[in-house]
């Protein structure tokens, strides 16, 4: 089996339990707040919350000219059934054996209920919170931007709308740009139909992700560090912990170890799933009652929050050191993301130069496109890599999945003019965002920045 070195191995195994967001004490490097703990468990599949609740007025005579973002789609059901089909293989063979426990005898039948909901919503699909999602953050842009959009409307500026032509994309797409023509129907005819650019918005699997994909399936030293950092004693106690809620402890015995993780982690992924399908749940009745909690699949019943904590860290360094900072001597999980952060300059340029004829691009993607923009853009939390020695934990690396891209995670740029000078201002899940400190804002503690400031500290001068 591949291992750290031992000086890595020392460190990491240091921090096993400074990583657990759940039971972390208060120098950790974790945020005290119980419900971010929690939240933070459910990694990049933590459902939407808009993050901005007061903004700053322009400076005076700038007005919006124009808006630009790029959106991951919202949330959605399991992109397959391997997990449940998993799970429910093992509870099967316990239940015929009567190893079940009193919540395992529960756990069948709402595992298989929540199974039924997602294929009826169709694998990867939107689901009713989705969608919601998409809906009310297109409403909350026209309410920030309401003279822009009215700009646009008596303009007749069009709005560019663009998916990387995945289903769940697509209908994010759809669902924002059909919300955002309800707060305006002046709007309606201005929206073009969207279109799909898998080279810029599905950037990962297309051609200028060659040399990512080559990472992924060969780099020993990925392969070497996830790994050690999930071969722990912390992951096999958790493991055990998890099944035991479920099984009877002579039931989990007889489980290889490989079997326990596999199967505590269809756990975990379902529990991770059900805040998401909270709409379809019996609770839901399609309202989003549920919403980001669970409660209408209870999911969170049958996995303590220590052990969700530590299955959502093993999740996160996954996601960090697959799509994020990763190791700080190599930008291959992001330098692909400027195709993107390219297409952010060119339109902004464009409207500056007076060659566009648009008053909004609108982009619907995934987190596999999000997580690396964001650590190109040293947006906060993802700023910091590793080495090999000393590997990812929450103890001494801010970046969290929750936070970076969670289902319906959105940057937005708004464009801002005044006799020729144009600046722009940041949102990051609709939280006004300062740019990496290279740049330099208009004032201090200001959040808009001259355009050309900003070609200049992203070097595009």
């Amino acid at each position: 089996m591949n291992r750290l070195t031992p000086a890595a191995a020392l460190a990491l195994g240091a921090l096993i339990l400074t990583a657990l967001p759940a039971q972390a004490d208060s120098g950790s490097g974790l945020d005290p707040d119980p419900h971010l703990a929690h939240r933070d468990s459910y990694g990049t599949k933590a459902t939407y919350e808009p993050e901005g609740h007061r903004y700053s007025h322009a400076p005076a005579g700038f007005t919006p000219v124009f808006t630009e973002n790029v959106s991951r789609h919202g949330s959605r059901s399991a992109t397959d059934s391997e997990d449940g089909d998993l799970i429910l293989a093992l509870w099967d063979k316990a239940e015929s054996a009567g190893q079940l426990t009193g919540k395992g005898e529960e756990f069948g039948p709402k595992v298989r209920a929540l199974e039924a909901a997602m294929a009826k919503v169709g694998y990867g699909n939107l689901s009713g919170l989705g969608k919601e999602e998409l809906h009310d953050t297109a409403v909350r842009a026209a309410e920030r931007l309401p003279s822009l959009f009215s700009k646009i409307a008596a303009d007749g500026e069009k709005i560019d709308v663009v998916s990387s032509g995945q289903g769940r994309a697509i209908d994010s797409a759809n669902v924002y740009a059909s919300a955002l023509a309800d707060t305006n129907p002046a709007l309606k005819p201005l929206i073009g139909e969207t279109r799909t650019d898998k080279d810029l918005l599905y950037f990962h699997k297309a051609a200028g992700g060659a040399a990512y994909r080559d990472y992924l399936a060969n780099d020993q030293r990925l392969a070497r560090t996830l790994e050690s950092i999930t071969d722990q004693p912390r992951t096999h106690t958790a493991a055990r912990s998890v099944l035991r809620r479920l099984f009877t402890a002579d039931f989990v015995d007889g489980l290889s170890e490989s079997d326990r993780i596999a199967a505590a982690t269809a756990v975990y992924n379902l529990y991770a799933i059900a805040p998401a399908m909270s709409d379809e749940s019996p609770d839901g009745k399609g309202k989003g009652k549920a919403k980001g909690k669970g409660e209408g699949w209870g999911m969170e019943r049958y996995i303590s929050r220590s052990d969700a904590a530590w299955f959502g860290y093993l999740s996160d360094a996954e996601d960090f050191y697959e799509k994020g900072p990763g190791f700080a001597d190599s930008d291959i999980t992001y330098d692909m993301a400027n195709v993107l952060l390219d297409d952010f300059f060119e339109q902004a340029e464009a409207k500056r130069a007076g060659t566009s004829t648009l008053g909004a691009e609108l982009r619907f993607t995934h987190a596999e496109e999000i997580i690396p923009l964001a650590a190109l853009m040293g947006l906060p939390g993802s700023t910091e890599g590793v080495t090999e020695d000393s590997p990812y934990t929450y103890a001494d690396n801010p970046w969290r999945g929750a936070s970076v891209s969670p289902l319906g995670a959105n940057i937005q740029w708004d464009v801002y003019e005044k006799d020729g000078r144009y600046l722009v201002r940041m949102l990051y899940n609709e939280k006004e965002t300062a740019f990496k400190a290279a740049c330099r804002p208009i004032a201090k503690g200001s959040k808009f920045y001259d355009l050309d400031e900003l070609e200049r500290c992203f070097k595009r001068e």
